[in-house]
């Protein structure tokens, strides 16, 4: 393989792909190849360049060939690459099926691209040892997302949300945001449950009314322009987390 990791990704938004080909070839470390739409071209092409790729990068909802059944396709064939699924489809039992095949990452769009650097790092490094995501990994990650979201660092509500949605991510023990999380986060800070609880209603507003609302809109599955949409403090909690937990579990099965 040369110094390059050659990739190629299958996926019909062509936004996403121009993205991703924009700025892997700007970055030097991961070249794309060549990019599908559907997956019926993208198995021919798989099947017959077999030397000239390293990673598939590629949407489990596709035209023509699904990617469960593209999957499953090249399993069949004995074709063995790294695969990393980004798509925003969450459905358990696609998820458990992707297991089967060989599949290093599930990650769900938006999809962050240092993360998505950060993945295909892992995928290339020895397999034979599984990766554990650190904690300080997650932090700059999930600092990331809430700076993307328009969130200022600045305001007491970041450090709630980011130290929230860590402990959600690393304590699975966890299940009750208001007499659980908040206790632990107002002990840490030395203040009180009830002023974090605010504090973090404050922070989702400001991204709400000055952040990427397309990128909110992404995560939560809803238009945030009126105040009755605006996601819940644990609705916006446990959906990031759960973003880094999927990606963990296809991690741990290495």
């Amino acid at each position: 393989m040369s110094n390059k990791i050659r990739a190629i990704i299958i996926d019909d938004n062509t936004i996403v792909v121009n993205n991703l080909t924009d700025h892997f070839n700007k970055s030097g470390k991961i070249e794309v190849v060549n990019s599908f739409a559907d997956g019926e071209s993208a198995l021919e092409y798989i099947i017959s360049n077999i030397d000239k790729f390293d990673l598939i990068l590629m949407d489990i909802l596709l035209p023509k060939l699904d990617g469960t059944a593209l999957l499953g396709e090249i399993t069949s064939r004995g074709i063995k690459k790294n695969v990393i699924i980004l798509s925003s489809y969450k459905d358990d039992k696609v998820i458990k099926e992707c297991m089967n095949y060989n599949v290093t990452h599930y990650m769900l769009k938006p999809i962050n691209i240092t993360s998505l650097e950060h993945r295909v790092q892992e995928a290339f490094e020895n397999n034979d040892t599984p990766i554990v995501n650190t904690k300080k990994q997650i932090d700059v990650e999930v600092s990331e997302l809430l700076h993307n979201l328009g969130i200022p660092s600045h305001i007491r509500g970041y450090k709630y949300l980011r130290d929230s949605i860590v402990l959600i991510y690393t304590d699975d023990k966890i299940s009750y945001i208001t007499k659980e999380l908040y206790p632990r986060i107002a002990e840490k800070y030395d203040t009180t449950a009830s002023r974090v609880e605010r504090a973090i209603r404050h922070a989702i507003e400001i991204g709400c009314m000055r952040g990427n609302i397309s990128l909110m809109d992404d995560l939560f599955g809803f238009s945030i322009s009126c105040d009755k949409d605006k996601p819940t403090n644990s609705e916006f909690i446990s959906t990031i987390a759960d973003r880094f937990k999927l990606d963990k579990n296809f991690v741990k099965k290495l």
